[in-house]
């Protein structure tokens, strides 16, 4: 019996082992005189390089649901970096100063892409640490994130796809023909009022035109934010969570990217 009591506890301590190998750390680069402090989370017990995912939070900063998101895909075997949009891992509460740090960004796309490619590179040179492997990259990003991602695609840089969750699709510098390389993956609310019928269809024109292996998921009954179970409580309307359209769209992601990373 002794042997098969062993092994019994074995089974049951295993899953909290798998758990205890997940690892943070924050790591500080620069965007100009600006300077960032993303937050890194990888499986310290995986041995081979992983495929990394870069995160860019909600215009709420780096807050605990992107770390939280950062944290499932390390358990699903990616690492995975937050980005600090702002510097110094400034977060806020108040919908007006998210407005205030968002626009400072969002409408100047140099800008805006610039600060992403930043916490891009900074994922980068985690590689020896995290056991990354560079070569394999994708960016994911919620609301004002998943605008920040669309504009790292539309830039032309040199990764394997993109997931806009929630995110605003038009741009002030649309994607040209040829220079899009990503593949790109759109979560949008159906029923989201910030991002209309004619954005959408406008965002697939662009994307058609340039070229772009593009594709849109419309959720029915889904509005902004729809993926974070904290987004009522700020009272905002067409802003709510959607948990049939939260686990589907994450769900899409997954295939997405298990189709992007798969074994050539």
């Amino acid at each position: 019996m002794k042997p098969i009591l062993a092994a019994l506890i074995l089974s049951l301590l295993s899953p909290l082992a798998t758990l205890a190998a997940i690892k943070t750390a924050t790591i500080e680069y620069k965007d100009g005189e600006v300077t960032c402090k993303g937050h890194l989370t990888y499986d310290d017990a995986a041995t081979e390089p992983r495929p990394g995912v870069l995160v860019i939070p909600e215009w709420w900063g780096l807050t605990q649901y992107p770390k939280d998101r950062a944290k499932q895909l390390a358990e699903l075997g990616y690492v995975a970096f937050v980005a600090d949009m702002y510097g110094d891992a400034k977060t806020t509460d108040d919908p007006a100063e998210a407005g205030k740090l968002a626009g400072a960004l969002k409408p100047n796309p140099d800008k805006f892409r610039a600060r992403t490619k930043a916490a891009l590179e900074a994922f980068k040179n985690t590689a020896e640490t995290s056991k990354l492997d560079a070569s394999k990259l994708a960016a994911i990003g919620y609301c004002f994130g998943g605008s920040a991602v669309l504009e790292l695609a539309r830039s032309g840089e040199h990764i394997a796809g993109v997931v806009s969750f929630h995110g605003g699709l038009a741009s002030p510098a649309p994607a040209k023909p040829g220079e899009l390389k990503a593949k790109v993956l759109v979560c949008n609310g159906a029923a989201d009022a910030w991002v209309k019928p004619e954005e959408v269809a406008a965002f697939e024109k662009e994307m058609k035109d340039a070229g772009a292996q593009a594709k849109i998921i419309n959720y029915d009954g889904a509005v902004h934010a729809f993926t974070n179970p904290d987004a009522d409580r700020h009272k905002i309307p067409n802003v709510a969570y959607n948990e049939k359209a939260d686990k589907e769209s994450f769900e899409a992601m997954k295939a997405f990217f298990a189709d992007l990373f798969k074994a050539k």
